[in-house]
């Protein structure tokens, strides 16, 4: 089984681990899942992703030669720019998601240089995938080795990395869904003012012989300048993208979902040509079958696979994602349902340990990401 660069480190700290992705990963520390969820909701939480696969793209047009390949529009980013898209396969179903992020022609990869972030389960088959559709004079490398990838996420992630950037104001002076090169602690790193908690703050790229290091840093920073930060597992990371409405390839997305069914059509340019548009297309025109919504359920916990019934009691679906989501106090499961028992307030029930509990369907997400909530209050403003 494969480690990260910071498996040691986690082993100290006393974490408990498990399987992920091929990956011993850790799951959670001493403080428990529920604290590391609110630790990162009020103030500052570390997260080990160097799992993830990291592709850099380079070459004359491979900003065109990419966005044949995947279902947003990426020709209009600009060099520093970060956007998240999808990949498709022809009957339209997810292959993975993506972050994608055009770095600039001063960048050490070539020209129109391009840099991929994929699921770590995918991360062999996705570069498979583009090898065998992008033009052979493209370069297409993996770096994932020679880089190690963390998140810095909570609403105090921007100050913590402010402290340690040779620049005031460095990183929260990015623009959300920008990528900067910055100076922290004196080491070089790319910063996208993205994650996947619903918070504000970064995923961090740099060299992987300093993986360690600035990782200790940020820590030691925070200690000092008396913000309140720590790791946070893989399961805290789960049930704090839950809450913010995020999707996990393996449950509400995956070869066998479309991103209509995903609730995720925003992620797809039809102005464009793309791998899967002709079906998503022939989808629409026939309607959906299934769609994808959030239930609150009384008197248990819902469990992936666990069946979804109607009022009289038949299976409509199965549950694709389910736990007690902290910031919110609830039992929460997403499922995908037909359309007609879609609407929020919607009145069904999952199946726990052969019982049918309550369940509504509410609105999602449960929990509103700060960018959202950022973007309304200046539209209130205007």
């Amino acid at each position: 089984m494969k480690t990260t660069l910071l498996h040691p480190w986690h082993e100290e700290a006393g974490a408990r681990f498990a399987p992920f992705a091929g990956f011993d990963m850790p799951i959670r520390y001493p403080p428990g899942t529920v604290e590391e969820h609110r630790l990162c909701r009020r103030s500052a939480g570390l997260f080990d992703i160097d799992h993830m696969g990291r592709f850099a793209l380079s070459g004359g047009a491979a900003g065109e030669a990419l966005s044949a390949l995947v279902s947003g529009p990426v020709l209009d980013m600009k060099a520093g720019e970060a956007r998240y898209s999808l990949l498709l396969n022809e009957g339209g179903g997810i292959i993975d998601d993506l972050f994608i992020y055009r770095l600039s022609e001063e960048a050490p990869y070539g020209k129109d240089p391009w840099l991929i972030v994929v699921n770590a389960g995918n991360r062999e088959g996705d570069f498979a995938w583009f090898r065998q559709r992008l033009p052979r004079s493209l370069s297409l490398r993996d770096i994932s080795a020679e880089t190690c990838m963390i998140a810095v996420q909570g609403p105090r992630a921007a100050e913590l990395l402010d402290l340690l950037a040779d620049k005031p104001g460095a990183f929260s002076s990015l623009p959300r869904a920008a990528l900067g090169t910055l100076t922290l602690a004196g080491i070089s790193v790319r910063a996208g003012r993205t994650g996947y908690t619903g918070e504000d703050g970064a995923e961090l790229f740099y060299g992987a012989g300093e993986a360690l290091s600035l990782w200790k840093t940020l820590l030691a920073k925070a200690e000092e300048a008396g913000i309140e930060a720590g790791p946070v597992g893989l399961a805290a990371r789960d049930s704090l993208r839950f809450e913010a409405g995020m999707p996990l390839h393996g449950h509400e997305i995956g070869p066998g979902i479309s991103p209509p069914e995903a609730l995720l059509s925003w992620a797809c340019d039809f102005s464009k040509d793309f791998i899967g548009k002709e079906a998503l297309a022939a989808q629409k025109a026939a309607g959906l079958k299934r769609k994808l919504v959030t239930l609150n359920v009384t008197g248990g916990v819902p469990r992936e696979g666990y069946r979804v019934l109607n009022g009289e009691g038949g299976e409509i679906g199965v549950v694709a994602a389910g736990m007690f989501c902290p910031t919110v106090g609830t039992y929460s499961a997403n499922a995908f349902v037909p359309p007609e028992y879609a609407a929020t307030g919607t009145k069904l029930a999952v199946e726990i340990r052969g019982n049918p509990k309550a369940a509504e369907v509410v609105k999602r997400p449960l929990y509103t990401p700060v960018y959202r909530r950022q973007k309304f209050m200046k539209e209130v403003k205007k």
